[in-house]
């Protein structure tokens, strides 16, 4: 097939790319900047310069490539991480969730293209009531009145739009490989990054490189629908954490209460920390036929830390 990348040169879109050409699809890849046209030659695909919040150069690069299939993968996230001011941290990335999905869509359905595959999110945004893991059929926390109610909304955004297409939803879990957690690692060797109060919060974790496979499959079997892109081994905060520091050679995070973390972090942090819901896989196990190679973070922590 003909697969537009939009956001080919991310974290994840460096291991999709490469991973769809070797799968024998036509890539079109998108960057921000002409500088990185020749990585995206290097990986095996068309490059092609987008500014993904214009609609006008979103039209030219989809009609220019003449897809069958669009995969938005366009993201921001850069910098130390920020949770308790999420809104600013997030804000650039969340208006490619908001507008640049509705200039895809736009383009897409003036050039025809026959299939949509969004990137969303399910790590720790479940819900908070009821059981700690959760499937498909149940709700995203809003975390209304937080600095993360913005993104969560523009999450909301991604999956009503491209489900009114009849497209596909990937709710990756917490990325992690090369390039995907490398300030939260640094934050961790500093002892910057603590456990909050009983650290029972929950998070479902993934590896860049399963993300990749299941994006893969999910393009070639034309899913429809919302998935949960997570591994194996949903987990609370104080199992994760301190075996994540353990991984980096650093010392075991500090605890600290709830109080303190909700003053210095923000209630984000210490609901995540403290509540998190994670998710279950089992349905794009069944429907995808995907099995993540890393099961577990534990066995993905331990091999890109050991690098």
């Amino acid at each position: 097939m003909r697969v537009f990348v939009a956001g080919g040169t991310g974290v994840l879109g460096r291991r999709l790319v490469p991973l769809l050409v070797a799968r024998g699809h036509q890539v079109t890849a998108t960057t921000t900047s002409a500088a990185k046209l020749g990585a995206v030659q290097r990986l095996g695909a068309d490059g092609v310069v987008m500014d993904g919040l214009d609609a006008v150069s979103v039209g030219e690069a989809v009609a220019q490539a003449r897809p069958d299939v669009i995969v938005h993968q366009m993201t921001a996230i850069a910098g130390k991480p920020d949770i308790k001011h999420m809104d600013r941290w997030f804000a650039v990335t969340n208006r490619l969730r908001t507008e640049g999905t509705d200039h895809l869509l736009a383009a897409a359905a003036a050039t025809g293209v026959r299939h949509f595959v969004a990137q969303g999110y399910a790590s720790w945004n479940g819900l908070r009531e009821g059981g700690w893991i959760k499937t498909e059929d149940d709700p995203l926390d809003p975390m209304t009145g937080t600095s993360a109610a913005p993104g969560m909304a523009a999450i909301r955004h991604v999956e009503d739009a491209v489900l009114a297409v009849d497209g596909a939803v990937l709710r990756y879990g917490s990325l992690y490989g090369p390039g995907a957690t490398d300030d939260q690692v640094d934050l961790i060797r500093k002892r910057q990054f603590p456990l909050v109060g009983s650290g029972a919060g929950h998070c479902s974790w993934l590896h860049l490189d399963d993300a990749a496979s299941a994006t893969a499959l999910a393009v070639e079997k034309q899913a429809r629908g919302v998935f949960n892109i997570v591994d194996d081994d949903p987990a609370p905060a104080n199992d994760w954490l301190p075996y994540l520091a353990q991984c980096a050679g650093a010392k075991r995070p500090m605890r600290v209460p709830v109080w303190l973390a909700r003053l210095l972090a923000g209630p984000v942090a210490v609901a995540m920390m403290t509540e998190g819901r994670a998710f279950s896989n089992a349905k794009a196990k069944r429907e995808l036929g995907w099995e993540p190679d890393y099961a577990s973070w534990r066995q993905g922590f331990a091999k890109e830390l050991s690098r």
